[in-house]
């Protein structure tokens, strides 16, 4: 034992009068070695993650904030509509029909040409037959804002995959925006003839 007491008296340094070490405080208790610098620089910012990290995934499991997380939309089919009803049975898919429009007619604006001519047949892509009263309640509108609307175009906007892309798109919006509550999901082209 004797030997075990000279050795760890060689092996700790030699303190002058007055001093403690970090281990001995004031009155021999015994102190916690304070961290570094660099040490409480990242332990601080450490807690400030976890601190802001708590928060944000209450927020994204929807404990807090946005609703619950197992609150979810009603699910649709590919048109939108409903697949079950208030009661949560499920409703039977609604078919996909097709109208046919009569054939349009129309001069394009040329300016002082040679007269050009718009020919142009289309059907209508409906949700189920339930919009078709509400199509043909509204035909005389429906033709009169496509014959507005056709006679003002230029032989050059009907160019290219990109002009007839243009003239679906506007078609659609003035159709939805007279039948609406009723819902005409596209407008197929059967015919286009530009003379």
């Amino acid at each position: 034992m004797a030997e075990d007491d000279k050795k760890l008296d060689e092996e700790q340094p030699q303190l002058e009068a007055g001093e403690e070490t970090a281990e001995e405080g004031a009155e021999g208790e015994e102190v916690a070695a304070v961290p570094s610098g660099k040490k409480k620089i990242i332990i601080i910012a450490a807690l400030v993650l976890i601190l802001a990290a708590i928060p944000a995934a209450l927020y994204f499991t929807g404990i807090i904030g946005g609703g619950s997380a197992e609150q979810e939309a009603t699910p649709t089919d590919e048109n939108g509509n409903p697949l079950y009803d208030e009661n949560g049975k499920l409703l039977p898919p609604q078919q996909i029909i097709y109208y046919d429009l009569e054939e349009f007619l129309v001069n394009l604006n040329v300016g002082s040409k040679r007269p050009s001519f718009l020919k142009m047949t289309v059907s209508l892509e409906l949700p189920g037959e339930a919009q078709i009263p509400a199509i043909e309640s509204k035909l005389p509108r429906i033709r009169d804002s496509f014959q507005v609307y056709l006679r003002e175009l230029r032989l050059e906007d009907l160019q290219g995959s990109a002009g007839i892309y243009r003239l679906r798109e506007e078609l659609l919006l003035r159709i939805n925006k007279i039948v609406h509550p009723a819902k005409v999901n596209d407008i197929l082209f059967k015919q286009i003839l530009v003379q």
